[in-house]
């Protein structure tokens, strides 16, 4: 559908095409009928002329034979009357000879037919201008009249030129019927050429009629979606002009600033609410906009609405020129953010008490820094005293020390051992938490060939244990912290080849897979012990063990490492298991650390 402005482009084109139309209905039938009356006057000219060639040339020989006649009526009997008779045709021939010579100077053939007519009339007006010579005899002068006549022929002349003048006129006006069958038929062409114009442009006008109310229509339809548009938005719409009038609003407008069905067109937006929009400042800055062109942005302001409420309005406005007036207004938009500005404050209140927390995690961590440098220094050095005192022991008492001190002094021993590993356990658990991350590209590949070959040694150390039979799937390249990766498949490799070490043959799995959504998903599968699932939920916690000291050793602070280490990395890990049947861990790490290394050598 074409918009209403080119349907006025093209109502401008239609009407000076009508103008050329109807020039052309005017001028055309003028030019017509201007030709046909001057073709009409051309034809009766030379009709006209013919007929005045005609006359003369007749006139011409009446004068010729009243000469001749007056001369023989003189002849006969002499008469003043004959004579007079005979002066006045010899005085007339002369002028009607100029006369026919002027009518036919544009005609050769006649001009040749005057030549010989001149000559026989010369003649023949001298022969009867003649006296008769004394005693001739009337018969002589007759006859010589009539050899005259016989001998120089002016009839015959006269009536070839009278002819060739017929000929020349009807030539004419078969020309001239000509002209005037063709002005007839141009007449008719152009009645046609009217009507066809006439029906044209009465189709074009039928049909611009119809795309101007077609037009009219979706401007208007254009206007009922605008309106309803408007109406529908949540936030309060207006227009105000230079007197800050309101001229035009939305639903939500009316509903904050006019009782309940009182109209505001035409009000002063001080005079809305109880003076909300009462703030001269704010008044001052909505006269420049619609004033001085100017633009406000992002304007807070308290207003108490209608309802009572108190809220803060951002309030925005710009100049609009009004198409159908021409008139500038400002164009107001008005959002209200008081939940937002509750929001921000809570938000700042929530940082004030997040910055507190940071400083009380903060003095925790320089705590744990201080147990950790105890736990590594104070304790370690209790712990070699009873190691070294024990042994000092042993030896003092040398081949004396009986079963139950050998026991004692056994036990003391192993006390201490377990104590240290503990104690390294701890400090390898709380650097894990403490350390920066430092992402980059890590071969999983390599990484458990490495961890399997340094199991594999010390399996090889212990003659009692079986072979290990290893099913290690192709692995990927990951972006991850190598150190902590190390950590975690030392654990849960070390962990399958322990628990699995009462078969004759221990079987390990690690495989791979990957989610829809890009996570890596990585498993370690052993035939081992097992462990029951319903205390599944303690398995990765601090000193959390499945199963006795004495079966299994350790400290049971592994796995709680190896999910220390996955949460550092915005990863998960799972646990599977049937008592007897062996266990199955999968551990998954994000897809998102393959596209961040930026994030190389963060702290968490």
């Amino acid at each position: 559908m074409q918009t209403y402005a080119a349907m006025l482009r093209n109502t401008r084109r239609l009407q000076w095409l009508l103008i050329v139309v109807i020039a052309l209905i005017i001028v055309g039938p003028y030019l017509v009928l201007q030709k046909s009356i001057a073709a009409s006057q051309e034809a009766a000219r030379w009709v006209l002329h013919s007929q005045q060639v005609e006359a003369t040339a007749a006139n011409l020989g009446y004068r010729i034979r009243d000469l001749e006649a007056a001369a023989l009526s003189d002849a006969a009997r002499p008469d003043p009357l004959f004579k007079t008779r005979l002066r006045e045709s010899m005085a007339a021939i002369p002028g009607l000879q100029r006369q026919l010579q002027a009518l036919t100077q544009d005609n050769p053939r006649q001009q040749a037919n005057l030549a010989e007519l001149d000559l026989a009339i010369q003649q023949r007006v001298a022969i009867a201008s003649q006296a008769a010579p004394a005693g001739r005899e009337v018969a002589q002068r007759v006859a010589a009249i009539a050899q005259a006549n016989n001998r120089y022929l002016v009839r015959q002349v006269l009536t070839r030129i009278i002819d060739g003048e017929r000929v020349l006129l009807h030539a004419r006006q078969a020309e001239a019927a000509r002209s005037e069958q063709r002005i007839r038929l141009l007449g008719a062409g152009f009645t046609v050429l009217q009507l066809a114009l006439l029906t044209l442009m009465t189709v074009l006008i039928q049909r611009q009629q119809q795309q101007r109310l077609a037009a009219e229509l979706e401007q208007r339809n254009a206007s009922s979606r605008a309106e309803a548009i408007i109406q529908t938005i949540r936030d309060p719409i207006a227009l105000v002009d230079d007197q800050q009038r309101v001229m035009m609003h939305n639903t939500a407008f009316g509903e904050l600033y006019a009782a309940r069905g009182q109209g505001i067109s035409g009000q002063t937006l001080a005079d809305l609410a109880n003076g909300a929009w009462g703030r001269p400042d704010l008044l001052l800055r909505l006269r420049d906009v619609v004033s001085r062109n100017r633009e406000l942005w992002d304007f807070e302001l308290p207003q108490t609405t209608m309802d009572g409420v108190k809220r803060t309005m951002l309030l925005n406005a710009r100049p609009m020129l009004l198409p159908d007036q021409h008139t500038q207004v400002a164009l107001l938009t008005v959002s209200d953010i008081t939940a937002q500005k509750a929001a921000e404050r809570n938000i700042q209140e929530l940082n004030q008490q997040l910055a507190g927390k940071v400083a009380q995690v903060t003095d925790v961590n320089r705590e744990l820094e201080a147990f950790s440098y105890s736990v590594s220094h104070d304790l370690r050095a209790p712990l070699r005293h009873i190691s070294g005192f024990t042994d000092k022991l042993r030896r003092h008492l040398g081949p004396a020390v009986d079963d139950k001190a050998g026991h004692y002094l056994g036990i003391i021993d192993a006390s201490t051992k377990r104590m240290a590993a503990l104690i390294d356990d701890l400090l390898v658990y709380s650097r894990l938490g403490r350390s920066a991350l430092r992402l980059h590209p890590v071969d999983m590949q390599s990484l458990v060939m490495e961890v399997r070959a340094m199991l594999d040694a010390a399996v090889d150390e212990d003659a009692s244990r079986q072979r290990i039979d290893w099913h290690i799937a192709p692995l990927p390249i990951v972006v991850a912290d190598d150190n902590m990766m190390r950590q975690v498949w030392q654990n849960l490799l070390g962990n399958a080849v322990k628990y699995s070490g009462t078969r004759e043959v221990s079987r390990i799995e690690v495989g791979y897979a990957r989610t829809d959504d890009g996570d890596h998903v990585f498993s370690v599968r052993d035939n081992g012990v097992g462990f029951d699932m319903a205390y599944a939920g303690k398995l990765f916690g601090v000193f959390q063990r499945m199963h006795k000291a004495s079966e299994f050793p350790g400290t049971g602070i592994g796995l709680a490492s190896v999910k220390r280490v996955l949460l550092r990395h915005g990863g998960t890990i799972t646990a599977e298991s049937v008592p007897g049947e062996g266990s199955t861990f999968r551990f998954t790490l994000p897809a998102m650390l393959d596209n961040a290394p930026a994030l190389q050598g963060t702290s968490a």
